[in-house]
């Protein structure tokens, strides 16, 4: 089971301090248990793994044998919650060099997640002369980026095979009833998965949306399943013997005692898309009528030759929150050299795994004891068990963070301003006003 352990923070905020938080955790569990607070429309995530029932992961792992038996690519087109979330746990699990690796089933790729036009024309290229499948995965079927991606890969697969045989290798995850997705799946006979209304995208990695391309890259969903299960069920006291309810009230703490900004700091460099997916999870649910914590996230020690310096000198305003990797998959020792040109014989013998845990143990020291408080979240190995917990962890964490913080943690209406405004240059039919009130800007 993962750990949390705040006592590098209690230099800055005391532990009664942190407990003054518990009345104000414990009612934002209750809201999340019983469905009383603001957002309550989107609670499905809560219960998520004990409710999801064997049939469906069945389901995903057979749809995903059918595709890594038939594709040598599949694409998965999503943004935001639609794509972190199976990015996140496929770099995580991944053989760093996989994509330059041949065998092993597919390689489970990205698209709809920008609107790079030379992204997309060379993944287009990319795949000519490839057999690929695509997973296509949003509620409505009409966000603007991953509709492109879709409209012209779509185009593509069906060139290359025709219409019916295209329509094999295509599966929608989208609404269960209504939006241009559902209807295109319906007409065009496509396998589907639901999107459930009460789960929004940054909690949706544990449905079909990241559930399905994590199966395609040969991963174990029950495994991942089941570790956020156990962490389901960790996190339901209303107590700090809940990990998610004592890293809500000690990140709080620290909120109110001036640390604006939260770094998630990974000594793995795996973990790089598990920061991104962290990032919307909080920066998505917390921003909002002008408060919350802005998440960042560092790549250590790559990182510590870059953001270390203003880490430990610059303002003030920061604390870092570590994800520590207990076990490794592989071992490495470093080898003596007659020469010892480099000086490093005073190692050789140890670990790679050793020397970077005494780095990460000195940074922490170091920054602790310049003024940065650290949180540590120990993790027993990338695994898919373990990642489950992660994830879960950290939605909860979120949900009751973001109760204490009185936002609605489920929502998102600062995104649709960005949407107004592009609709609007782009002359949408319908935005026509918003389109000269716009240009008369310009």
């Amino acid at each position: 089971m993962i750990k949390v352990n705040v006592k590098d923070v209690l230099a800055t905020v005391s532990e009664a301090t942190i407990k003054s938080y518990d009345k104000a955790a414990a009612e934002a569990i209750e809201k999340l248990h019983n469905g009383t607070g603001a957002g309550n429309d989107f609670l499905g995530w809560v219960n998520l793994p004990s409710t999801t029932p064997a049939s469906l992961i069945e389901d995903i792992e057979n749809v995903a044998k059918s595709l890594r038996e038939s594709c040598e690519v599949v694409i998965a087109i999503g943004i935001g919650g639609s794509y972190l979330g199976a990015k996140a746990v496929i770099e995580a699990l991944s053989d760093s060099f996989a994509a330059y690796r041949q065998g092993n089933g597919p390689k489970v790729l990205f698209a709809g997640q920008n609107i790079g036009e030379d992204y997309l024309y060379e993944l287009q290229d990319y795949l000519k002369g490839k057999k690929f499948g695509i997973i296509v995965i949003s509620k409505s079927g009409t966000t603007t980026e991953p509709a492109i991606a879709f409209r012209m890969l779509k185009e593509q697969l069906e060139a290359s095979l025709g219409k019916a045989e295209a329509s094999k290798r295509i599966i929608a995850i989208t609404d269960a009833r209504r939006g241009a997705l559902r209807q295109l799946a319906t007409e065009e006979g496509y396998k589907t998965f639901v999107i459930e209304d009460n789960v929004g995208g940054r909690f949706s990695v544990l449905t079909p949306v990241g559930l399905l391309p994590i199966a395609v890259a040969g991963f174990d969903i029950k495994a991942l399943v089941a570790g956020a299960v156990e962490m389901e069920k960790a996190t339901t006291v209303a107590d700090d013997t809940n990990p998610s309810f004592l890293y809500a009230t000690t990140r709080n703490a620290l909120y109110n005692a001036g640390k604006k900004i939260e770094i998630l700091v990974n000594y793995n460099p795996k973990l790089h898309f598990f920061a991104e997916w962290w990032k919307q999870l909080y920066g998505e649910s917390e921003g909002k009528d002008h408060k919350g914590i802005f998440p960042a996230a560092v790549d250590n020690s790559t990182d510590l030759h870059s953001m270390g310096q203003w880490i430990q000198d610059g303002e003030r305003s920061i604390f870092e929150t570590v994800i520590t990797v207990e076990n490794q998959k592989h071992t490495l020792t470093i080898p003596s050299d007659d020469a010892n040109l480099d000086g490093l014989n005073y190692i050789a013998g140890k670990r790679v795994d050793q020397v970077n845990k005494m780095a990460e143990l000195g940074t922490r020291i170091a920054h602790v004891d310049g003024g940065v408080p650290n949180l540590l979240i120990s993790i027993p190995a990338l695994e898919e068990r373990y990642l489950g917990q992660l994830i879960y962890f950290f939605e909860k964490g979120c949900g009751i963070s973001g109760y204490i913080l009185d936002v609605n943690p489920f929502n998102q209406p600062g995104v649709e301003d960005y949407k107004r405004n592009m609709f609007a240059l782009l002359e949408k039919p319908g935005y026509e006003k918003e389109t000269a009130a716009i240009k008369a800007r310009l």
